[in-house]
């Protein structure tokens, strides 16, 4: 039914996120950021049949390659919660690896820099 505008309410979710992540909690933040790079095991060539539709859409997504936790909720549109959910369990069965992000570089000492610029200074004038 719509209103006056053509208005229509957003159908609800079918499926609750609880029902999805069945009850699990979220995993450590530092097992599953998002940026951390996930991407299934080279052993999967023939998947299991008791994974759940949604840990089969996962599956199939990371087969493509790395995906950041981030770029895969944002494909898959579920919620971060619930896509960190579903990858930890696939993890743990041994689906799916993750790289960690990459930690940030230290930065350089100004002292170092000072005397880079003056050695360039110093020769080109």
């Amino acid at each position: 039914m719509t209103g006056h505008d053509g208005w229509q309410p957003e159908a609800p979710e079918l499926v609750r996120p609880y029902v999805i992540t069945k009850g699990r909690g979220l995993p450590d933040e530092d097992a599953l950021s998002l940026i951390t790079l996930v991407t299934a095991s080279a052993d999967q060539q023939q998947r299991p049949a008791r994974l759940s539709p949604e840990e089969q859409s996962l599956l199939d997504l990371c087969s493509a390659g790395y995906l950041s936790v981030a770029e895969i909720a944002g494909h898959t549109h579920f919620p971060l919660g619930v896509v960190r959910i579903l990858l930890a369990s696939l993890m743990e069965g041994g689906h799916l690896m993750t790289r960690p992000p990459v930690a940030r570089a230290r930065l350089a000492d100004r002292e170092i820099l000072e005397e880079v610029l003056n050695g360039l200074r110093a020769k080109f004038g």
